[in-house]
């Protein structure tokens, strides 16, 4: 039986902004309560995250920017006033030219304490707080931040040493780190700029949903942790993010054999060369297929016979051999690339995709081994097949999709952008991995799977680990599991045994801890 792994949706800026306006026309809540909500929305996450900031005598500058941002930003001065803070806001731009919403907040906090321009340069008594809140630019940036360079300098160094353990302050971004797209993760760099500008913050407090930006490109570096506070909205965006709490089991049953969980193959590469080909085919075993074979080279026999024992083995020099053993229909999925040699992939591959309906997973030499004509590939390709890039094999097979950065204006083109028009263009579902994994298929159905903030896993940077993610994608696949599902679970899956081993980890540990993985979701 296969399971489902279900989602939460993350919204890009022009999605926010019409869930905001429906809302408002709804006449639900009006723009105002919602920055209402937002402030305190943001003072409630500081409080929560650091305790110890509860009580009177802090001291906390905030830097309000000239559209809604800036709005929520008069609403948190206020509300750590009423907590007894000492607290200083800097405006950039001209009040009487702020958003209506924001212009009241404006005026609520003009009542309680002053307002000092913010200007070209860094204001005298920066590094003297407790608390810097950066409610500059949000969601709706569209260009490079000039002029601030000194500041956002400052910014970044007092939040790096606070979080070195010194003296700084702790700094706190409003809905998203100023300087970086909301749909891209980029920071953007004015044309000739030395060097990227943005705020990088020990928090990030956003509203509804988290955004794009908060997981791509720069995103995950600047923001470091990341809270999403509920506002009262409703709506959703196109791109979901995979999520524990959504993750289904995929089970057997007392009436189930072997064939009923499926079949995958999983090719090697000659002598010396087959360790990789070995990780994917037990993980494809370890995550439910109900048989997985070996197709080995003859010269490779020895080696791989020596070394399995609940995998199968039978030998594959060339196409026709290859031919020969799809022949038996119970197979219902095959791997290439692993430790597969280019010579062998550019025989094998197109053999392995003659079977138009039979998932296949290609990953590392069965990709990089058409670098030189991508089309030749794509033509072969069909929706049951996914491809497992990392970012340096997307650039070969894609090179006009790839993001260049960096990016001068926004929304910046992104990760999900590019992975969407790889999938198109090829046909079927592409993984471009990376610890925000982006996953789309050929209809444009796309997915984030983050393995940031509270998901980080450090220890998969570690040789093979891509490897057992193609075997755990292609035992889901034998198993009947859609493409994108099986890519999505998959990916969750490949993290969590990496969390729940921990410090240490080889790639020859995650199939034997995805047991645990398992367990510990059949018992939830």
């Amino acid at each position: 039986m296969t399971g489902k792994t279900f989602m939460m949706d993350v919204v890009t800026s022009a999605e926010m902004r019409a869930i905001e306006a429906k809302a408002i026309a709804s006449g639900r809540v009006t723009g105002l309560e919602l920055m209402e909500r937002a402030g305190q929305g943001v003072v409630d996450a500081i409080m929560a995250k650091w305790p110890d900031l509860v009580h009177a005598g802090h001291r906390a500058v905030v830097l309000c920017g000239p559209g809604n941002n800036g709005g929520d930003g008069f609403v948190i001065a206020r509300h750590l006033s009423a907590l007894g803070w000492a607290v200083r806001v800097l405006s950039l731009g001209d009040p009487d030219k702020l958003p209506p919403d924001a212009r009241v907040t404006y005026e609520k906090w003009d009542a309680l304490g002053p307002v000092e321009p913010l200007s070209k340069g860094l204001p005298a008594g920066f590094d003297e707080y407790d608390l810097v809140v950066d409610a500059l630019f949000g969601t709706g940036l569209r260009r490079p931040l000039d002029g601030l360079d000194e500041l956002l300098r400052a910014v970044v160094r007092l939040a790096d040493d606070w979080e070195r353990g010194g003296q700084g302050a702790r700094v706190v971004a409003v809905d998203l780190a100023s300087g970086i797209c909301a749909d891209s993760g980029c920071a953007l760099r004015s044309p000739g700029a030395y060097s990227d500008a943005s705020v990088e913050a020990n928090l990030t407090v956003t509203f509804h949903r988290p955004k794009i930006g908060h997981y791509c490109a720069d995103g995950y570096a600047v923001h470091r942790d990341l809270v999403v506070v509920d506002i009262g909205l409703e709506g959703s965006g196109a791109v979901e993010l995979v999520t524990r709490d959504r993750v289904w089991l995929l089970r057997k049953y007392h009436l189930d054999h072997k064939f009923s969980n499926g079949s995958a193959l999983v090719l090697t590469g000659g002598f010396g060369k087959t360790g990789a080909a070995r990780l994917a085919a037990r993980a494809a075993l370890r995550v439910g297929a109900g048989l997985v074979t070996l197709g080995v080279s003859g010269a490779a026999q020895m080696e791989v016979a020596a070394q399995i024992t609940g995998l199968m083995m039978t030998r594959v020099d060339t196409g026709q051999d290859l031919t020969k053993v799809l022949a038996d229909t119970r197979l219902s999925a095959l791997c290439l690339g692993p430790g597969l040699g280019r010579d062998r992939a550019l025989d094998l591959v197109p053999t392995a995709l003659a079977g138009k309906g039979r998932p296949v997973v290609l990953d590392a030499d069965a990709l990089t081994a058409f670098e030189d004509d991508p089309d030749h590939l794509f033509a072969l390709l069909h929706k049951h097949c996914v491809l497992t890039p990392h970012e340096g094999e997307f650039r070969r097979l894609f090179p006009d999709l790839a993001v260049h950065e960096p990016a001068t204006t926004g929304p910046a083109y992104s990760s999900v952008d590019a992975v969407r028009q790889a999938a198109k263009r090829s046909g079927c579902v592409v993984l471009l991995k990376g610890p925000a994994t982006v996953i789309a298929d050929e209809k444009g159905e796309c997915r984030i799977h983050s393995a940031q903030y509270d998901r980080e896993a450090p220890w998969l940077a570690t040789a093979g680990s891509g490897d057992v993610l193609a075997g755990l994608i292609t035992g889901l696949l034998a198993r009947n599991t859609p493409a994108l599902e099986a890519a999505a679970t998959a990916a969750w899956l490949h993290v969590e045994a990496a969390r729940t081993f921990g410090p240490g980890l080889i790639a020859e540990d995650i199939p034997d801890i995805l047991p645990h993985v398992l367990s510990d979701l059949d018992a939830e």
